[in-house]
């Protein structure tokens, strides 16, 4: 069993960092943004470094040694390759090579472009000169070398002149010693005394001979610092490495930057990242991703993308075998907040999708501060709900929302499903929990029966939650890129204190949806499309809707599709109902 549950996470593990990668894919935008800056370096790059030209001079040191073919002697313990670094960089050697060179700058804007090296386990030092011109970086690079090699020569030389001094000051006394002693030997009889006086005179002797060995070996030592072994010439090509590869270094920079501010704006990104964090956000399963503008319209034409269509009737089946709604049949579909087109669309197709199942459907529009369905839908066939007598239908039609009668909307090849669209009241929370909608969600109970519930965004108003005793099953519509987790959070939470459970959720993306005669397939889409009523503001509206009498004398409604400038009146006359 261990080793199944390893090998599955491993499994995973490629499809995490394809999401990873495509949610990174979000934000557009700021890796263009560091792409650019990248590019923009790589072009300042490059024209900075276009006419910088580096020349470069090598040196051997040696210490002042007697027998430098002597094994014995390593001069790794006279020199001290870091001291020397040191010395080749200080204001000294700079001075000396300014006065050569006839610089009439600052020094340290002659040591700004040198760089001296030294190559591992070796005595040689690498002088490297950049400058604007091949001959100024040669002659610059050729003066500090030869300017460190003269310091080091004097600090030599100065070296052995106080050494040789000191033996010298020395030797004079050394002398003047053997001398007294000479005159006294001379003055003193033979014996004792004088053979003593004659060992010493003997001792100052070699000394004496010691101390011109030292001074000769002194005047005998090679004072140059080093030898060169390479002079810097007049390279003959520019350093940079050209606009080009200045451009290419400079995209690869961006894109690495762009990634990691992408990166960065990922995580702190308050709004879902997937489908898996809405989902945990509700703590419901994804019953549906939308694709792209799916939500754009009411319902779609006889010609919708067959993707959309599928993709409505899977959330009805999940639904439908989600035994939490198969018990009651009623379905509260919700928007966070914002605007409530999606949860419209949603709805709408949903009831639709039931209906093509053979399902007893009626949408009920709670909406009561902003219906629009009656109005994009255009339905005006109307008959009695099962609950009440033709007495009562008569007497009581105008007394409320909701009315007493319902509209009959024409899903094409899905059938009819019923319609209680929503109208403005003055008091929305007594419209909302008054009995006569308690009786028209109750039509759940009848068999073969679905109610669909459309309520306005939770985090708007609470006419949601006033529902939620009744209609216990909710549906949430959301952009994951136009809502928080915490908004996901919050209307759980609200929904789960008023009752009510969250059965799933569905996820869509806004955008323009075009009208296509076929689908990505060729094939003609059916099922959740009923006839097309394109949102106001657009070209075409839809027509009054003409009477239609089913085989069982039942009256419905089709809608035709009329361009703009035919209904100018009815436009301004539902401005004046408004």
């Amino acid at each position: 069993m261990t080793h199944s549950h390893v090998t599955a996470v491993e499994d995973d593990e490629p499809e995490l960092l394809r999401d990873q990668f495509r949610q990174l894919l979000r934000y557009r935008a700021i890796i263009g943004a560091g792409i650019g800056l990248g590019l923009l370096g790589g072009v300042w790059f490059g024209m900075s470094n276009a006419d910088t030209y580096v020349a470069t001079s090598q040196v051997v040191l040696r210490a002042p040694v007697n027998d430098p073919f002597n094994p014995s002697v390593s001069q790794d313990k006279t020199l001290n390759m870091g001291s020397e670094r040191q010395t080749a960089l200080s204001s000294s050697v700079a001075e000396q090579a300014a006065k050569k060179l006839g610089w009439t700058g600052t020094i340290g804007k002659l040591q700004k472009d040198l760089q001296v090296t030294n190559p591992p386990q070796s005595q040689v030092l690498q002088f490297t000169y950049t400058a604007d011109t091949p001959q100024a970086a040669a002659d610059r690079a050729n003066a500090v070398t030869q300017s460190y090699l003269q310091l080091r020569q004097k600090q030599w030389t100065d070296v052995r002149a106080t050494m040789l001094a000191g033996q010298q000051r020395q030797l004079d006394e050394v002398a003047k010693k053997h001398d007294q002693k000479t005159k006294e030997l001379d003055r003193m009889a033979d014996g004792a005394a004088r053979d003593a006086e004659y060992g010493v005179k003997t001792n100052l002797l070699n000394r004496i001979n010691e101390l011109d060995a030292r001074i000769s070996q002194l005047k005998s030592l090679d004072m140059s610092a080093g030898t060169v072994i390479r002079v810097a010439t007049a390279p003959g090509y520019s350093d940079g490495p050209g606009l080009p590869m200045s451009l290419g270094l400079g995209a690869l920079v961006g894109v690495a930057l762009g990634l990691l501010a992408a990166w960065v704006r990922l995580v702190f990104d308050p709004s879902p990242r997937s489908a898996g964090d809405v989902a945990r956000a509700v703590r419901a399963p994804v019953l549906g991703t939308l694709p792209r503008g799916a939500t754009d319209v009411l319902l779609a034409d006889d010609h919708t993308d067959a993707r959309a269509a599928e993709e409505y009737r899977s959330v009805a089946f999940r639904l439908a075998y989600d035994q939490r709604f198969a018990d009651r049949r009623r379905l509260l579909v919700v928007a966070p907040r914002g605007s409530n087109q999606a949860a419209v669309a949603v709805a709408s197709h949903l009831a639709a999708s039931f209906a093509e199942t053979g399902k007893d459907v009626l949408l009920i529009e709670a909406d009561l501060r902003d219906p629009t369905l009656k109005g994009r839908l255009r339905a005006h066939a109307a008959i009695a709900p099962r609950w009440t007598s033709p007495a009562e239908s008569m007497d009581n039609e105008e007394s409320g929302w909701p009315g007493m009668r319902q509209l009959i909307v024409d899903a094409g090849e899905s059938g009819s499903f019923g319609l209680v669209p929503g109208e403005r009241v003055r008091n929305v929370a007594r419209a909302l929990t008054g009995p006569r909608v308690t009786r028209r969600i109750a039509e759940a109970d009848s068999p073969n029966s679905t109610v669909v519930v459309l309520a306005p965004p939770v985090l708007n108003y609470a006419d949601a939650l006033a529902l939620v005793d009744r209609v216990d099953g909710v549906l949430v519509v959301c952009d994951p890129r136009a809502v928080h987790r915490t908004d996901l959070q919050r209307i759980r939470e609200l929904i789960a204190g008023a009752g009510g459970t969250v059965l799933g959720a569905v996820v869509h993306t806004a955008g323009r949806r075009r009208r296509a005669g076929k689908d990505q397939g060729g094939r003609r889409g059916s099922g959740t499309a009923g006839r097309y009523a394109p949102p106001p503001g657009s070209d075409e509206f839809a027509a009054e809707p003409e009477q239609i009498v089913l085989g069982d004398g039942t009256d419905t409604v089709a809608l035709r599709s009329l361009r703009a400038e035919d209904l100018r009146g009815d436009r301004d006359i539902r401005a004046g109902d408004r």
